[in-house]
């Protein structure tokens, strides 16, 4: 089992590095990665922002908070009607600060389609707000629209969770494209933190051998850390919790830690 407190001497202190977590495909685990990536970073005491970017607010959720309560969410943020401090949440661990998302948010593309600069807002408002923390985790919406192309353009890098199915792997093809389009257009310093191997059966030859493709033609862009389908990760968000926290030594949790710590050492590695 890894030890869930695993102190920070692994990464020095450094300005924030924003990754957005993105699949056009839905029930890939792209949310349960966005929550549960931000716990396990925090319980490595990192400062963690998690961003729910997601209309539907499922990573609010998955940390206890209401999507639909009277506390101001990343809509308004995003407008600029609120500041930083006025939006974020703490929840549970001192470490991880979550802003919410709302059903306002929904109606934010179609606000933002006429506004001068559309794609860059989040990264306008974001810039000199983050300085606080470590890492900043966007849950991006499951579709290639302007939340996420925003979430994109905000970003220093993107992990993609991929499920190991033939459909996922259609869906990859065309999210390399955007990335091309957006480092191009947009963000020319947008990275590929990883890709991410999720609700993964060893049990079905199929994934072992969508898993072994993938690997083969993507190479180091794969983390080595691979995430099971495990019935605590999917119980979790039931309780408002992630997994790290709702059942610690279960396999799902432990993924996620070793997760986090391929993430801490792949940034010690760079020049």
């Amino acid at each position: 089992m890894i030890n869930a407190c695993v102190k920070g001497s692994v990464l020095d202190k450094a300005m924030a590095r924003i990754i957005a977590i993105v699949n056009q495909k839905g029930g890939v685990g792209k949310t349960a990665t966005a929550v549960n990536l931000a716990a396990a970073l925090a319980a490595t005491e990192r400062r963690v922002l998690l961003l729910d970017c997601d209309p539907q607010g499922n990573a609010s959720t998955g940390v206890g908070l209401r999507k639909d309560g009277p506390h101001p969410s990343l809509y308004h943020f995003l407008i600029g009607q609120k500041t930083l401090d006025q939006v974020v949440r703490t929840v549970v661990s001192p470490w991880l600060q979550v802003i919410p998302s709302s059903p306002d948010l929904s109606g934010a593309e179609i606000e933002l389609v006429t506004a001068p600069a559309r794609e860059g807002w989040l990264r306008k408002r974001l810039k000199g707000m983050v300085d606080a923390y470590e890492f900043v985790l966007l849950d991006c919406p499951p579709s290639l629209g302007l939340l996420t192309v925003n979430g994109l353009v905000a970003a220093d890098a993107v992990l993609v969770p991929l499920q190991c199915e033939f459909y996922a792997m259609e869906g990859m093809s065309q999210l390399l494209r955007t990335l091309d389009v957006v480092r191009r257009g947009l963000n020319p310093g947008l990275e590929l933190e990883g890709i991410l191997l999720t609700l993964f059966d060893a049990s079905l030859v199929g994934q072992v051998q969508i898993a072994r493709e993938v690997r083969q033609h993507l190479g180091v862009k794969v983390f080595d850390t691979v995430i099971p389908r495990h019935a605590a990760v999917s119980e979790a968000p039931s309780f408002g919790k992630p997994v790290v926290w709702y059942d610690l030594p279960s396999v799902g949790a432990q993924a996620y830690l070793r997760l986090a710590l391929e993430l801490l050492h792949k940034r010690t590695e760079k020049p």
